[in-house]
């Protein structure tokens, strides 16, 4: 009988070879794992330094213009884990504290913007706490809201850097003041803008209001709240003068969409909460310190660089119009609106009993077509304009917008007194003056000025 082959060896063998390879296979999984992370830790930090240069801290600096960027939902610089050291908790009570007898303390947010700064100066002249909110967005040039904003610091006035969506921030806020009232006009501004980046418009003037309304509806005591409506809700609303009694829901834009949108959630947090609010429908307001993205603004723009400006006119070739509204006499507006507003009823986000709930138009209640304006600014820069008239396209303008502001004066007297001519030499003046134009048009200006 044969002897069975010795396979011991060969079993051996095997062994050691499956021993070698799996070996070979952890040290290249080791590998493998090394060089993964290395890969991204390096992925890390080039993301990292990136940011860091195309992103870099937003300097005080008024004119210093930051890159690019947009960012209406991301945490604010004082963040809830930053804001809470005793040198920053004291510049905010400080600039919340009101300096008159019964004195309002205010929350104004989007106080670096056009409104936002005017009513924040006016507020603090007459003796009232104000506490400014803005995040800087580069919607138009920032280095203008940081001119503003040191204008307002000159003035004591704090602005804190953050967002309406940083929830944690907010509620810090509410619990280091105890708020009187909310001046809210912080917002994605712009009816053709919502066509390139709409989620901002939902960013901001929906989700970032009910963020506001959430802190509060919490807050113990809950403020009153006076908001920035528009002008754009009435849509496309054929009625002549546009009343709060219109109906509101044929939106021409997004902005129009978003800003209709606050009013009826405007309601719900009142019915529900006991919040008293008070929306304001702004009507093309203008002015020193206004916003670039405005027709008077970028038409003095280019009419002193000689370049064309578009003029509008409708389907059926007939002029564009606007109920043009001097700053000063919005401020007047907010600060009735303010004066008037009455204590919210709710208490810890449990509403106690009926609360106020209002909306006014604050416009000027003389509507003049936009080819008039060029006329006017034509003669107080001294300059011919070329113009460029085109029809308007489809990009959510109305052609025709004109205030009944007759509730608002029943309520809390407001009554525009400033024409466009008027308002619109003072504009110039501080347009000159800012950009440092040439003294040629300044002269002009203050001649025109001296003799009107």
């Amino acid at each position: 009988m044969a002897t069975p082959p010795d396979t011991s060896k060969t079993v051996k063998l095997e062994r050691y070879n499956s021993y070698v390879r799996k070996l070979h296979s952890t040290k290249l999984l080791n590998a493998s794992s090394k060089l993964l992370f290395r890969v991204t830790l390096l992925t890390a930090l080039v993301l990292i330094l990136f940011f860091t240069i195309k992103y870099p801290p937003l300097s005080d600096n008024p004119h210093h213009v930051p890159p690019h960027h947009h960012s209406f939902l991301s945490t604010s610089l004082f963040s809830s884990t930053s804001a809470g050291g005793a040198a920053w908790e004291k510049q905010v009570r400080h600039s919340s504290t009101p300096r008159r007898p019964n004195g309002f303390s205010v929350l104004v947010t989007g106080a670096a913007g056009f409104i936002g700064s005017h009513c924040s100066l006016a507020l603090k002249k007459r003796g009232d706490g104000v506490l400014g909110l803005d995040n800087f967005n580069d919607y138009y040039d920032p280095s203008l809201k940081r001119a503003r904003q040191n204008l307002l610091t000159k003035h004591q006035i704090f602005i804190v850097e953050g967002d309406l969506n940083d929830a944690p921030l907010l509620t810090k806020l509410f619990d280091v003041v105890p708020f009187t009232h909310v001046l809210h006009l912080a917002a994605q501004a712009g009816v053709r803008y919502a066509m390139q980046n709409p989620q901002s418009y939902v960013g901001s003037n929906i989700a970032g209001f009910v963020n506001l309304l959430e802190v509060a509806k919490a807050a113990n005591p809950q403020p009153s709240i006076v908001w920035a409506s528009s002008s754009s809700v009435y849509g496309l609303n054929t009625e002549n003068p546009f009343s709060e009694r219109d109906r509101t829901d044929q939106p021409a834009s997004l902005y129009a969409a978003t800003k209709k949108a606050g009013e009826e959630i405007a309601h719900t947090y009142n019915h529900i909460y006991g919040l008293a609010l008070t929306g304001l429908r702004f009507f093309t307001v203008y002015g020193p310190w206004g916003r670039p993205d405005m027709a008077y603004f970028f038409f003095t723009k280019d009419i002193l660089q000689g370049k064309p400006i578009d003029i509008y006119q409708t389907q059926y070739q007939k002029e564009v119009a606007r109920d043009f509204t001097y700053i000063d006499d919005v401020v007047k507006g907010c600060l009735g609106a303010l004066d008037t507003a009455d204590k919210s009823t709710g208490s810890g986000g449990k509403k106690k009993g009926p609360a106020q709930l209002r909306v006014y138009n604050l416009g000027n209640t003389s509507p003049v077509p936009v080819g008039r304006l060029v006329s006017i600014l034509e003669g107080l820069l001294n300059t011919k304009a070329k113009k460029h008239v085109i029809t308007m396209p489809r990009n959510g303008d109305v052609p025709f917008t004109h205030a009944n502001v007759t509730l608002a004066y029943k309520d809390f007297g407001y009554k525009p007194t400033t024409d466009l001519a008027t308002g619109l030499r003072k504009f110039v003046k501080w347009y000159v003056s800012y950009f440092g134009v040439q003294p040629r048009v300044k002269k002009e200006t203050q001649h025109t000025e001296e003799s009107g």
